[in-house]
């Protein structure tokens, strides 16, 4: 429940959004314009490539694999759906990074395998993020978010109580994707994929500053 959930949590959401808005429009522009932090399009994706059993099937196939990789990830290492400190966050977000960084090595070269580990990354941080929000927040893709924004509405419609704290976590994570697409946009133009060190080092910012909460609360 939003009422629960500690007072900081829309800062953190937004910031995992710009984050994963900003993977995903790299992963836009690379030479296979492939999107790596959502899966239904790429699911659709491979649904046309099999009627040719094309290559592309299994590279499609493998970035759908990857995400769930990622999300697995998070399950090992995390249990209970609310958040806790203590728990680890902070190694999930550095595990983030590490893996961005391999993505860079490979998408430098043009090999699609630098895809499954950007993939990878994006699952584990969704999966992070539903861990510690209860599936509250997803901060990956944006098809849930609007959903339960129009469901908010028309209940509102209904007369029931409007959850303004919720709308505006949603609002926040919106403008974060979106924002973080356009960081991604203007530093590809500049770095290419070297502009993934830039979620990249978000990942391990995050990773600190949660950690130095953690040892701050238990002063």
């Amino acid at each position: 429940m939003m009422s629960k959930l500690p007072k900081w949590i829309e800062y953190g959401a937004f910031t995992l959004a710009v984050l994963a808005g900003c993977i995903n429009v790299i992963g836009l522009l690379g030479f296979q314009h492939q999107a790596v932090s959502h899966l239904s399009g790429t699911a659709s994706q491979l649904g046309t490539t099999l009627l040719d059993l094309s290559g592309e099937s299994i590279h499609l196939a493998v970035i759908l694999f990857s995400f769930l990789l990622g999300s697995m990830i998070s399950g090992f290492l995390l249990s209970g759906s609310s958040l806790k400190l203590g728990r680890h966050y902070d190694s999930l977000l550095l595990i983030e990074a590490v893996l961005l960084v391999i993505a860079i090595y490979f998408l430098q070269q043009h090999d699609s395998t630098g895809h499954y580990f950007a993939s990878a990354a994006c699952g584990l941080q969704n999966a992070l993020a539903t861990r510690y929000s209860g599936a509250v927040v997803r901060t990956t893709h944006l098809t849930g978010i609007f959903t339960d924004l129009g469901i908010m509405f028309g209940a509102a419609l209904r007369k029931e109580t409007f959850d303004t704290r919720k709308f505006v976590l949603f609002i926040l994570i919106i403008l974060g994707f979106v924002l973080g697409g356009t960081l991604g946009a203007y530093c590809y133009q500049a770095l290419q994929f070297n502009a993934l060190y830039i979620p990249a080092a978000m990942s391990v910012t995050l990773a600190f500053a949660y950690r130095i909460y953690w040892k701050k609360s238990q002063r």
